[in-house]
């Protein structure tokens, strides 16, 4: 089967869009505000051609550098803790790494740094992106 783009999903990313590019802020919110979940956004953004920007991760879409993100010099044994429970093949999703920095009150980077310090990999993210 051929994927479509819904029209609403379609005008919400291309009024999003800035130079062919929409950040994942921006298209979380458009999933939000359409009631849709974030992986028929992302599969709407790769029909579209449009490129996902500014990983609230850290991970990818900023310039010049791809990632941003730099491994966190100490983790919290809280913090520690959650994460390896979340990931015991080390691997967590992207979602699950958002729900702990909740959780713990703490920023996304945060959680994304201890990854890196850890040597853990967020995967899958929620738009499709890895």
């Amino acid at each position: 089967p051929i994927a479509t783009v819904e029209s609403a999903v379609a005008a919400a990313l291309t009024e999003s869009a800035r130079d062919e590019r929409v950040t994942c802020a921006s298209a979380l919110e458009v999933a939000a505000g359409l009631g849709v979940a974030p992986s028929v956004v992302g599969t709407a953004l790769d029909l579209l051609e449009y490129r996902i920007t500014r990983c609230q991760l850290g991970l990818f879409g900023y310039q010049p550098e791809k990632k941003i993100v730099e491994p966190a010099g100490e983790v919290a044994e809280d913090l520690r803790d959650r994460l390896r429970e979340a990931a015991p093949e080390g691997s967590l999703s992207c979602a699950s790494s958002w729900k702990i920095a909740d959780e713990l009150g703490i920023a996304r980077m945060d959680v994304s740094a201890a990854c890196e310090a850890l040597g853990l990999k967020v995967r899958p993210c929620q738009l499709g992106a890895f």
